[in-house]
């Protein structure tokens, strides 16, 4: 017990502990890594307090003072750079070279958002017409009200701060709430948190149950739920939310088009990354892949000959791609999902089997012959497994890639113009990456989906966007 990783809620400024915990384990050992204290009722209506209180405060903050703060929050999370990356590896079950990978990225989220707070503005509004003429508009932005955040596992840290820098950013105040498999990394922050010049209840972050959590979403006093998960969970809490502004971000399962202009080895290369990285347990992993007829087998044979080069096994083995899932349920799950897809017809080509029962590891998965009728063609696998399907002609591909309630990015590989031209008018998707897989992504970006992959998007500025409210100015000259 004494070499547990000791973390409390913080709560109004506070570390608060709680009788009950949450254990947490190491994803490949099993050993015990953290017990997490789960926030009382009590606790939680104080959190929900202290950043209504507070919003007042924060919200005149200067843009220089709160771009101070993310300056501070980045130069103590480099310095623990190397705390949180173990920490993500341990509890996420991420290899640790993609764990380093997004620590760099949450840093390079910070600084992408120091730089639009302090270029974050309103528009000159055209009035020089009709009853306007003389008059000069603009409008200015404020905070629209006390955040709710609800995080997901497969990114702890940077997802997190996907909601936290863009608060921050325009002074509203926001709460927290880590995912049950993953809470350690986002209460690790909380301590870095601690150390800045952020006003006493500006930032919570807490765990607690999912009746309290439901609680927080019914509370008017909260104005924005920004949530990151599974469209099932996401959509409830949209209808539990009232009349807050809701931004959810909810994955999908990611669809690829190669035609016969690809670079097919490259391709090959970039998807097999892209489809087992992170044991697939990311929101734009690549699930689908659609290949022209007259490429189809060579781009198999280079596809499957990557696949096999795939290294799965414990997460702090430098050279592994596919780690632990996050839980034995998953495991089972996508187990089950690959069996009833064969039993209805889908051919394995590599993979298809458990490696590791007890560090619930998947075998990197390929798929054919499957249909829009299997789970692992209509359901976010979140899993090593993708399809491979072959398509007579490129809209037959843009239209198989539509075939489903997701929305959220697609790659296409292609050096035909007038093919990338059709993509980026006829997929349905919030982003089209050109010659590289799904799952590209800058953090400064618009990043967001529509249909069942969400509403809103990610990126300091976009969120910050979302995240006030315009206020029109008319001067009368």
């Amino acid at each position: 017990m004494d070499n547990l990783y000791s973390v409390q809620n913080f709560i109004n400024g506070k570390f608060i502990n709680s009788y009950d915990k949450l254990t947490i384990y190491q994803k490949f050992t099993g050993d015990l890594l953290a017990e997490v204290p789960v926030a009382t009722e009590e606790q939680v209506e104080e959190a929900i307090t202290s950043a209504t209180e507070s919003f007042d405060v924060f919200k005149q903050f200067s843009a220089e003072k709160r771009a101070g703060i993310l300056k501070q929050l980045y130069d103590l999370l480099k310095q623990n750079f190397d705390k949180f990356s173990n920490m993500i590896a341990s509890e996420a079950g991420k290899p640790i070279g993609y764990a380093r990978s997004e620590v760099n990225r949450a840093l390079d989220n910070i600084e992408t958002g120091i730089r639009a707070t302090l270029e974050f503005k309103g528009t000159q509004v055209p009035m020089d017409y009709l009853n306007g003429k003389g008059k000069t508009a603009y409008t200015l932005r404020f905070p629209t009200g006390p955040v709710l955040g609800i995080t997901p596992f497969n990114f702890p840290l940077n997802l997190a701060l996907h909601k936290l820098i863009p608060a921050i950013g325009v002074g509203a105040t926001i709460i927290l709430k880590p995912a049950p498999q993953a809470p350690v990394t986002l209460l690790l922050l909380a301590e870095l948190l601690s150390q800045t010049d952020l006003p006493k209840g500006a930032v919570n972050i807490l765990y607690t149950t999912n009746e309290l959590s439901q609680k927080m979403v019914e509370d008017n006093r909260l104005k924005i739920l920004s949530f990151t998960g599974s469209d099932k969970i996401g959509w409830k809490l949209k209808s539990l939310a009232g009349k807050k502004k809701v931004l959810l971000e909810m994955g999908g399962n990611a669809a690829t088009i190669i035609d016969e202009s690809a670079d097919l080895k490259r391709a090959a290369k970039k998807l097999a990354y892209g489809s087992f990285l992170n044991a697939g347990q990311i929101c734009i992993s690549t699930q689908r892949i659609y290949v022209l007829e007259p490429v189809f087998d060579a781009f198999i044979e280079n596809f499957l000959a990557e696949t096999r080069q795939t290294k799965s096994g414990d997460m702090f083995d430098e050279d592994v791609v596919n780690s632990s899932m996050i839980s034995h349920n998953d495991l089972l799950r996508i187990d089950a999902w690959v069996k009833e897809a064969v039993s209805q017809g889908a051919k394995i080509l590599e993979g298809g089997r458990i490696l590791d029962k007890k560090a619930n590891i998947y075998a990197p998965t390929v798929l054919t012959h499957t249909r829009p009728d299997m789970k692992v063609w209509s359901e976010e696998a979140f899993a090593p497994v993708v399809l491979v399907e072959k398509v007579k002609d490129f809209k037959q591909a843009v239209a198989a890639a539509n075939k489903t309630r997701y929305g959220l990015q697609a790659g296409v590989f292609s050096n035909n113009m007038k093919h990338i031209l059709y993509t980026q008018n006829h997929l349905e998707v919030g982003g089209v990456i050109i010659n590289d897989i799904p799952g590209f992504r800058i953090d400064g970006m618009p990043y967001g989906g529509i249909k069942d992959s969400g509403m809103g998007r990610e990126g300091a500025y976009y969120a910050m966007m979302d995240f006030t409210e315009p206020k029109l100015v008319v001067l009368d000259a």
